[in-house]
């Protein structure tokens, strides 16, 4: 059984930083894609940035250049370190894995971004 626990979120005002992570529990052996994606309220979830177990990363336009995705693959973790937040930034942040043709969700975290 895959488990996916978050850590992280909070709230900071707008220019400020916040740094996400993501464990992965259970049984996980092989290549993999661990990401975040976020839901703001009223629009459909979003991908953020992934990266798969080798480091290649896809990130998102609107973040590029200020949210930075990394992962420890010892530790089956991923993080997402979030700088010059914006306002537009502020939603509930999921972590994801994509392992074996399945998709695996964290509760989710939420972020807010005070202008």
């Amino acid at each position: 059984q895959v488990q996916l626990v978050e850590s992280g979120g909070g709230l900071v005002q707008a220019g400020g930083s916040l740094r996400l992570s993501c464990a992965a529990s259970g049984s996980i052996f092989s290549a993999n894609v661990m990401g975040w994606y976020r839901q703001a309220p009223g629009k459909q979830r979003e991908l953020v940035a992934a990266i798969n177990s080798y480091g290649t990363t896809n990130v998102q336009d609107s973040v590029k250049g200020r949210f930075t995705i990394s992962r420890d693959n010892a530790k089956n973790t991923v993080y997402l370190q979030m700088n010059s937040l914006k306002p537009e930034d502020t939603a509930v942040y999921y972590c994801n894995l994509d392992y074996r043709g399945r998709n695996y969700w964290g509760q989710g975290t939420q972020v807010t971004v005070s202008s």
